[in-house]
Formats: C-alpha cells, structure tokens, sequence
C-alpha cells in the first residue's frame, strides 16, 4: 500500500481504543466549511485564538483524551470540527496517522 499502513478494517481501528489521527500534525486539526454558529459550539478552551483550527499541544489537539493506541476519546466528540468528522476508521488518514505512531 505504498506509504500508508497496511490495510485495517474498522473494527481494527477503533477510534476509542486509537486516537492517533488526534495526534498527527498541529496542522490537520483546521475548521474548513463550519459557519461561525457551528463553531461557537466548541468549547473556547479547545479552539486555538491564533490560528483557524483546534488548539494543539504540539501534534495532540487539545481536545483529546486519554493515551493513543490504549483509550481515547474526543472531549468535544459532539461539535467537533468536519475534517474530524470525514476521518473514517480505516481510511488513508486513519492508516498514515496509525503508521505515523506505530499502530
């Protein structure tokens, strides 16, 4: 499959037992189609001020809970932002950011 981890099915790759696409890069966690009520609807703790997206400690949103690859859980699941919501168990994004943490 070239550079993404093999193929996982959904079951495999969990996201309450992962959490790695929380954790890849500062820079995917950005608000994209979300109008501005949608996005009051996240807490301000988790909204980064500087930059158009969820704030990041490092590559981790802020958001996320729990240790990656053991337990996680998203604290703000309900409202987070689209490209949260179009990660899918699974798919090429979810491979590379297993890849990328060794899962």
């Amino acid at each position: 499959m070239g550079r993404f981890a093999p193929e996982v099915d959904a079951a495999e790759a969990d996201c309450r037992g992962c959490g790695a696409c929380c954790a890849y890069s500062a820079e995917w966690p950005r608000f994209t189609i979300e109008d501005d009520a949608e996005l009051a609807l996240i807490p301000a703790a988790y909204a980064d001020d500087g930059a158009p997206g969820m704030r990041c400690d490092g590559d981790r949103c802020s958001a996320l809970v729990g240790a990656i690859g053991v337990a996680a859980s998203c604290a703000v699941y309900a409202v987070r932002p689209q490209v949260c919501r179009d990660c899918e168990p699974g798919d090429a994004e979810c491979r590379m950011a297993r890849a990328r943490h060794g899962l």
